[in-house]
């Protein structure tokens, strides 16, 4: 039984030899694009589950591919990097991505990875498939959260921390908590990290981003949702 179906996307055939040999051998199914726009077209055709996808590639950069796949599909994404950067970091989880990996990476990290983006929370049978709280309201079932006339698409980990943080309602989730229940044991430190999901979350909800009413800081601590924020 296959793990999962993988596309790879790298300029670089030795890249992309070495990853499919590995998760080949992984268990996942692969196929790979040499640039962005041949893996529009693949993710189209081979309908992968998740994309391992290069910043740095000729033509369409990766940038751009990951704000072109996620505008068509909710399929996990992660961006690779040769560059250890924050910018490039936080422009990978702006542009969509569910993680990032750093060239040169382990395989054992590679794997990791993977593993953590096609992670997805059991959804409990006492989860609503619709939420509305004061204007806003969030479709768990499509994957969209509208506040006011415009409807927005979640990506799989906003949907998942947003599911989390709504389960919990009122109380406050720490960052360990959050990061570990969305993306496994493994993680838990990486607070940054966290900061630009709930970010993107905010500017996707809120009225004003700047000034939080649904997704609350817990300072030093995590974050709350308020189910009975009134919009002012």
């Amino acid at each position: 039984m296959s793990a999962g179906r993988i596309l790879i996307v790298d300029d670089q055939p030795q890249i992309r030899r070495f990853m499919r040999t590995t998760l080949a051998n992984s268990g996942y199914e692969v196929d790979e694009a040499k640039t962005g726009e041949e893996a529009l077209e693949k993710v189209r055709k081979f309908r992968p589950d998740l994309v391992v996808l290069d910043v740095n590639m000729p033509g369409m950069g990766g940038f751009a591919a990951c704000r072109a796949i996620r505008n068509d599909t909710n399929v996990a994404i992660i961006m690779l990097t040769v560059r250890n950067s924050e910018a490039d970091k936080v422009g990978a989880l702006d542009a969509g991505a569910d993680d990032f990996v750093t060239k040169p990476f382990s395989t054992p990290e590679l794997l990791a990875r993977i593993r953590a983006a096609l992670r997805r929370v059991p959804v409990s049978q006492s989860s609503p498939a619709r939420l509305c709280v004061g204007q806003l309201v969030i479709d768990f079932a499509a994957r969209t959260v509208a506040n006011g006339p415009a409807t927005m698409h979640l990506t799989p980990k906003e949907l998942e921390i947003l599911r989390y943080l709504t389960h919990h309602a009122n109380q406050v989730v720490t960052h360990r908590e959050l990061l570990q229940a969305v993306w496994g044991p493994d993680y838990g430190d990486q607070v940054d990290y966290l900061r630009v999901f709930i970010k993107n979350l905010r500017k996707k909800m809120e009225v004003n981003p700047d000034r939080p009413e649904y997704i609350t800081t817990e300072p030093w601590v995590g974050y709350r949702f308020n189910s009975s924020a009134a919009p002012s």
